[in-house]
């Protein structure tokens, strides 16, 4: 009994509270990357090139940590950009208003991804292997679940925490802060068609997504940083 309860309150690892939320903050901010090199820069604009072992890396990493269909993610992003803030932009704050977009973010994805005519139209050119056909879409919730139990065996009962946590990363800094503070509150560097703006000058939070007038600018751009205003994070991974 007390080596059950033992696991339970620090899983194999054991580590303090602080060094979860560390190994928390890293993972998480893996998934970021994941994100915005791997689905965004590289898949939804092709502005990036990427190795194909990262490529499946990322592909492995988002399923195990978000359970988002690359297919699904870039039909969705890139029907935003062809309908920004108009009629059929799938999470507009002009078109669905800030609250909506901010707080049901995730509802408003899983809405357009269940529209055939949408993945059909701006879906080409993702991966279609065996293992995005018959593992990644077909299953795209046994990696978070999988995910789960890691975290479980890891950090014991704190491991619903770190899971919970993982669950809501993108969920709230790219359906809520990117896509709808993103187009509300900030500055702009660039006079685009759209609300879009730029929510802080550094971007290294959310891997560079910050900048988000920057990118509607120069939307296939593999960096974010541009006219002059410094990207910390992407100068670290892209160069810029």
């Amino acid at each position: 009994m007390d080596q059950i309860l033992n696991f339970l309150s620090g899983g194999f690892l054991h580590l303090t509270w602080w060094q979860v939320a560390l190994v928390t903050l890293v993972i998480t901010h893996i998934t970021i990357i994941g994100v915005t090199v791997f689905l965004h820069r590289s898949q939804a604009h092709r502005g990036l090139d990427l190795h194909p072992a990262v490529m499946h890396f990322f592909r492995f990493w988002l399923w195990l940590t978000t359970g988002m269909v690359t297919k699904e993610w870039v039909a969705i992003h890139r029907k935003h950009h062809a309908k920004v803030e108009r009629e059929g932009d799938p999470h507009s704050p002009v078109v669905f208003g800030l609250g909506k977009v901010f707080f049901r973010g995730a509802e408003l994805y899983r809405l357009e991804a269940n529209n055939p005519e949408t993945l059909k139209r701006f879906g080409h050119g993702t991966p279609d292997d065996w293992m995005e056909r018959n593992v990644y879409t077909k299953h795209s919730l046994l990696g978070v679940l999988i995910m789960l139990g890691i975290d479980l065996a890891l950090f014991g009962v704190l491991g619903l925490t770190v899971w919970a946590v993982q669950m809501a990363w993108i969920p709230f800094w790219a359906a809520g802060v990117v896509n709808g503070v993103g187009h509300a509150f900030g500055y702009r560097n660039f006079a685009s068609p759209d609300t879009s703006t730029n929510v802080s000058p550094w971007g290294i939070i959310i891997g560079g997504e910050e900048l988000h007038n920057n990118h509607h600018a120069y939307g296939t751009s593999a960096k974010f940083s541009t006219n002059g205003t410094n990207s910390t994070w992407a100068g670290l991974i892209l160069k810029c």
